[in-house]
């Protein structure tokens, strides 16, 4: 840990603030939660798993033009990000039915859908981060119309990316969370984390489960699962091909 002023601390990382006032530096926890932390353990080694999976993912996507807030990776479970104003909006990405989707619209679990699904969820721990529309984002003054907009468009973007690089390790994209925020130029960027914490990620050839569902229905090892998806990561990159 560096030595660093503590400025936040959610469920699942800590926030410092450093030396240069446009950087923060994040320590992921070892803590997992589910249920909107209604259900949480610590996990020894979650948060390195977490933050070595985020910053691969980040920086790729960096790599294809996709700002984001990712500087460096500075140790096993901390990295280095640039300051940013969370727009508080959880943007939710669909591929495949499974979940809260599933159970809702009444459909079977592993159904492919004809074409990926765009939710937003209200930001708001004490509300239980409850699914809204572009209505409820303009009232409640969330983000702009033309903010929303671009807000779609890159979490699309970023979901085209992923679920042909996922694909290339053999796993499958089922959904992912993303959130988004504002540098101090007041451009959108990128920001939080992407790994098996924020993503479903089932096995291609046999769904297994390679994210915090394993934890959620207690259905086996999280860090068994996360290993997994690291180490495919880390393989041979034939998206690059």
């Amino acid at each position: 840990m560096m030595n660093q002023e503590p400025l936040y601390e959610g469920k699942a990382k800590r926030l410092f603030k450093m030396e240069n006032e446009d950087f923060l530096l994040v320590e992921y926890k070892d803590q997992a939660t589910a249920f909107n932390a209604a259900k949480k353990e610590s996990i020894k080694g979650k948060g390195k798993y977490n933050n070595e999976i985020s910053s691969i993912i980040f920086t790729m996507l960096k790599d294809i033009g996709v700002d984001n807030h990712f500087i460096m990776q500075v140790s096993e479970t901390e990295q280095i990000v640039t300051k940013t104003s969370i727009i508080p909006i959880e943007v939710v990405v669909r591929n495949v039915y499974a979940g809260s989707l599933a159970a809702r619209l009444g459909k079977e679990e592993g159904t492919v859908i004809p074409k990926p699904i765009v939710e937003f969820y209200y930001k708001d721990d004490a509300l239980g981060d409850p699914l809204i529309n572009e209505d409820h984002i303009e009232i409640l003054q969330l983000a702009t119309k033309k903010e929303l907009e671009e807000i779609r468009e890159k979490a699309l973007f970023v979901n085209n990316f992923l679920k042909d690089y996922f694909a290339s390790c053999g796993i499958r994209l089922i959904d992912f969370k993303l959130e988004f925020g504002k540098n101090n130029e007041n451009n959108i960027i990128l920001a939080d984390e992407i790994s098996p914490d924020t993503c479903r990620l089932w096995d291609m050839d046999t769904n297994e489960r390679l994210d915090k569902d394993v934890f959620r229905k207690d259905t086996g090892s999280l860090i068994g699962a996360y290993d997994k998806v690291l180490t495919r990561l880390k393989g041979e990159k034939t998206w690059l091909k």
